[in-house]
């Protein structure tokens, strides 16, 4: 395997239904650069280090995991407060969590020994080449907690990862960082949009890995979205907040949230376009729809491709007193375990959606609660439908794409979850996953 792609699981990708699996061409983007290698933190030779180089710097807005337990790079990332970022790297099959003293020096050594290769790559490359420093370089980590962080390996690897570090970006180098970010995920996740500020052309590229451990506020997702837009990090804070709660924090696989979540945006300023001075700025409204889009996207891509999957579910919870309650109820059935084996068995025992919405301990107006699969009504005015009628659910619920339209009328406020279906498979992944 000479790609050094993580070919098993992109193997296994092959025999998974592949819904949405046709794969934008993520091409060149100014500013960006890309580097991954295989430092054998795996068993099987595959890509599992990756670096991002912004050449002349990037700035940037982070959001992380909100567990009380949060890994090593998640500390070092939140120490250095950096204007601006030069690199990033990820590490797979290491979480770096639960490492303690060994696994922060670890990152210490590493940022020194990029910022010293990186400085050397600046006087080489750069008419005016600046000194990077070690707090202008953050990490993702991803894998398994608690086991000794692979310090050694990944430090052998750095004179590479500089080496290979290619100006110009191409589907092929995007693709690979893909693949070399991912654990138990089948499938790479990509996404991109191209859009406008004050007439400028501005491109959004986004890449991200996730598969299980997924109920964000951040899951054992990474996602990190790029762009040539030229805003500050004040004002990425902003549009990154807002447009995550939609998106990634709208999706659940298996209602774990992870110890690593980090979704980060990298501005890179090459675009020519005037400045934006602040965030209601109505010449970046195009900008927020194209960022929302790939977050969406993205989002959508890790539930996809959740732990032994077999559906999509969407869940539309609408008419409720604040968004707040639409998102506890979204959630109250997205994460039922019988809800979600029902699914996987195509079984459409609404019964048990009616506990999820239940148990969400949210008020709901009973005498009008309404429950439709897909455009199918199941529960009308608070009662089954007297025009029920089983077999076109047990049809429907063949699909791949399951949507579960719910209506409370207690208000007039909504919210959508995605999430997938629980199967035997999602059983197998977990209980074997360190073998």
């Amino acid at each position: 395997n000479t790609m050094g792609i993580n070919l098993p699981n992109f193997l296994l990708s092959k025999s998974k239904n592949n819904r949405m699996l046709e794969y934008q061409d993520l091409d060149h983007i100014d500013g960006v650069s890309i580097s991954s290698v295989c430092a054998n933190l795996y068993r099987d030779i595959r890509d599992d280090l990756v670096m991002f180089y912004f050449r002349d710097g990037a700035s940037y807005a982070s959001v992380y995991t909100q567990s009380k337990i949060i890994s090593e790079n998640i500390k070092w990332n939140l120490n250095q407060n950096s204007k601006k970022i030069y690199s990033l790297l990820v590490n797979t099959r290491n979480a770096n969590c639960f490492t303690g003293r060994q696994g922060y020096k670890s990152l210490e050594k590493i940022a020194d020994q990029i910022s010293h290769e990186l400085t050397l790559k600046q006087k080489e490359d750069e008419e005016n080449p600046r000194i990077i420093k070690s707090k202008e370089i953050i990490f993702g980590c991803t894998g398994t907690i608690g086991e000794i962080f692979p310090e050694d390996k990944i430090r052998n690897r750095i004179p590479t990862l500089v080496k290979n570090i290619k100006y110009t970006q191409n589907k092929y180098i995007w693709m690979k960082a893909a693949l070399g970010i991912m654990t138990t995920d089948t499938q790479p996740k990509m996404s991109m949009e191209n859009c406008k500020i004050a007439g400028s052309s501005v491109k959004i590229f986004g890449i991200a890995k996730g598969s299980g451990m997924i109920q964000p506020n951040m899951a054992t997702t990474l996602a990190y979205i790029f762009t040539d837009a030229d805003i500050s990090n004040e004002i990425l804070k902003k549009l990154l907040k807002k447009n995550i709660s939609t998106t990634f924090n709208a999706i659940s696989c298996d209602s774990d949230t992870s110890t690593n979540d980090m979704l980060c945006i990298f501005s890179t300023g090459k675009a020519k376009h005037p400045k934006i001075k602040n965030y209601n700025d109505r010449r970046i409204r195009d900008f927020e729809e194209a960022l929302k889009k790939v977050l969406l996207n993205l989002a959508k891509r890790v539930v996809l491709d959740g732990e032994g999957a077999s559906k999509f579910i969407t869940i539309n919870v609408e008419n409720c007193k604040n968004e707040d309650e639409a998102k506890k109820i979204g959630f109250s059935v997205a994460n039922s375990p019988l809800v979600k084996t029902a699914i996987a068995g195509e079984d459409p025992n609404w019964g048990r959606i009616v506990m999820a919405i239940g148990k969400s301990d949210v008020s709901i107006n009973l005498e009008k609660l309404s429950i439709k699969f897909g455009e199918l009504s199941v529960i009308y005015n608070g009662k089954l439908n007297p025009n029920y009628n089983e077999s076109e659910i047990v049809n429907y619920m063949k699909n791949e794409n399951i949507d579960i339209n719910i209506n409370i009328f207690t208000g007039s406020k909504k919210f959508t979850t995605y999430t997938m279906d629980l199967t035997k498979k999602y059983i197998e992944i977990n209980s074997d996953y360190r073998s």
